[in-house]
């Protein structure tokens, strides 16, 4: 009797099998045969896979996945694993960096999708260069309405795309590493955040329960120290991360929290220390001075 194998099936009803399959599966399917390879390789079913998982990338006013640079399984293969935390800055010469990039943004509340949007932003002056870097996809003159939703329970994704190079990087951590209150305002902050290069990619969520709206939602860059990154210096982090290899795994948001609570005791420790070294510092200078005074006493008084 003859042996029937899957890739039998007609190829336009295995077409419409893979269409119905997510990313990951996709591509695992891909590796099965080159029957299927071929098939899986279609850029209409990855460019539906990937609007369906982020819809802010047919907001822009033109099609990010209409850029003949950006192949939507790249994109794919790029945005949805995490980006690997030991990429050191590249140290490429300006005009290697990217001049353009932008931000795909997604919140989620239980899985649903209730905000999307794209932002560009200029890279090439020097104003962007040297200030710190900030990209804010919501600010509180225009906040965005959204009634009835649990801060703990939001999921952001926040892609940066180089339309030069069509390559692009996930900076957050999906889930929120820190939901607080903000001291003087008492808006909920949801933080989203990932450690690349030894730097935190921090994309907050400012949640105003009381009006029903998000008020904030950007992304900005710190160093081990707390200051903030300069644009520059955030973009030689993205460039490394984009080129940089990428971790898969269920567990890898619950890894980019734990990395984020290293990063802020990290922090912590290094202002403890700064602290102590200057209350010593402050002690020695006054232990010098208080000798000069008194040998200066002892001197007048001896004559």
């Amino acid at each position: 009797m003859p042996t029937t194998t899957v890739e039998d099936l007609p190829a336009d009803v295995l077409a419409c099998a893979l269409r119905r399959l997510d990313g990951p599966s996709l591509a695992a399917a891909s590796c099965a045969t080159a029957g299927l390879r071929a098939l899986a390789a279609d850029p209409d079913t990855w460019r539906a896979l990937c609007l369906a998982q982020w819809p802010s990338l047919d907001t822009h006013q033109h099609s990010i996945l209409g850029s003949a640079a950006l192949s939507p399984s790249r994109l794919f293969a790029d945005a949805f694993p995490f980006p690997s935390d030991d990429a050191a800055p590249v140290a490429a010469a300006d005009h290697c960096l990217p001049g353009e990039l932008i931000s795909a943004v997604d919140v989620y509340h239980k899985g649903a999708p209730i905000f999307s949007r794209a932002v560009e932003t200029s890279t090439s002056s020097s104003w962007f260069l040297t200030s710190p870097f900030r990209v804010d996809a919501v600010d509180c003159k225009n906040p965005v309405p959204a009634a009835s939703i649990s801060p703990a329970e939001l999921e952001l994704s926040w892609i940066v795309v180089d339309p030069r190079s069509g390559r692009a990087v996930n900076v957050s951590s999906r889930r929120a590493v820190a939901v607080d209150r903000h001291w003087y305002t008492g808006e909920t902050l949801a933080r989203f955040a990932v450690v690349l290069g030894g730097c935190k990619f921090e994309a907050t969520v400012t949640c105003s329960e009381e009006a029903g709206c998000l008020r904030e939602v950007s992304l900005t860059v710190e160093d081990a120290d707390g200051a903030a990154a300069s644009g520059e210096g955030s973009l030689r982090l993205l460039a490394a991360a984009m080129a940089g290899p990428r971790k898969g795994g269920e567990k890898e948001g619950e890894e980019a929290k734990r990395r984020y609570e290293e990063f802020v005791r990290s922090k912590r420790g290094r202002k403890e220390s700064k602290a102590r070294r200057e209350v010593l510092v402050d002690l020695c200078c006054s232990a010098v001075s208080a000798v000069a005074v008194l040998s200066f006493i002892g001197s007048v008084v001896l004559r």
